[in-house]
């Protein structure tokens, strides 16, 4: 299996463009038992990775360790190296908070605060961060929705409770609070899954936009979805990444075995 892993520095050995964030030799394990094994990938900048594989293999305990979120998990450790803009992210030097404000998170289940309307929702990060003026705040509130492609359907009802927005709204809601504190990299980790047809279209719309400004690394279970948002696609089976390629390549002529197996719906 390893001997035929298509490699990160095969991927873009011959490659100039700038890479927003790099994993190298990533292990993270659970007390003693390792959940993801020694994985090397680069993401560019303004670009879609997306993350595909069985469930249980991997791909979301990788997505979180790059906003260093198994910090808060008991009996995780994380190591090898997650560089942002050559930073070592796990370096002692380096603030967790500072960190997470550089890289977004949105997660499976549309997670809005309850008790919060839409205005407050997408200002809490910068509240916590001290932003006071209410023209930023208002300034920001419309730049992030029109970003999350929500704008026009909350504009008159930005006091409204965010928990009487449908799904799709509340999820388009969450992209735009990460985008409030405005992070360099965004991570989500199937943000679609819990929606339907329509709304996932939206979401995916908005990804494809937003990949113009943001680095972009998607956890999906679909892999018609990582056909239409991703330019690079990371196939994980059983903690190792198995294939890491441009996706259009990974699905249609992929160099693996078991990469073939499963992109052609043989398991999973």
């Amino acid at each position: 299996m390893t001997s035929e892993t298509q490699t990160t520095s095969d991927l873009f050995e011959n490659d100039s463009e700038k890479f927003k964030m790099i994993a190298e030799d990533v292990t993270i394990s659970y007390g003693d038992v390792p959940a993801v094994k020694n994985v090397n990938m680069k993401f560019k900048e303004k670009s879609v990775t997306a993350l595909i594989g069985p469930s249980g293999c991997g791909k979301t305990t990788f997505l979180r360790c790059l906003n260093r979120m198994h910090d808060m998990t008991k009996n995780a450790k994380v190591e090898g190296k997650v560089m942002i803009d050559g930073i070592d992210l796990y370096s002692k030097e380096i603030d967790p908070i500072y960190h997470r404000r550089k890289v977004g998170m949105v997660f499976q289940k549309p997670n809005p605060f309850p008790t919060m309307s839409i205005f407050d929702n997408v200002t809490a990060g910068l509240r916590l961060n001290g932003v006071k003026d209410k023209r930023i705040l208002n300034e920001i509130v419309e730049d992030t929705l029109k970003m999350a492609y929500l704008w026009d359907e909350v504009k008159n009802d930005l006091k409204k409770p965010a928990v009487e927005l449908s799904g799709g709204q509340q999820q388009r809601l969450c992209i735009a609070r990460a985008l409030a504190i405005q992070p360099e990299v965004l991570l989500m980790d199937e943000p679609a899954s819990a929606l339907d047809p329509i709304a996932t279209q939206k979401i995916e719309e908005t990804i494809t936009e937003l990949k113009k400004e943001f680095t972009i690394i998607i956890v999906t279970h679909n892999m018609q979805q990582a056909v239409r948002v991703s330019d690079y696609t990371g196939f994980m089976y059983l903690g190792d990444l198995i294939e890491f390629r441009h996706t259009k390549k990974l699905f249609t002529d992929p160099k693996n075995d078991l990469t073939a197996k499963y992109v052609q719906g043989q398991f999973g």
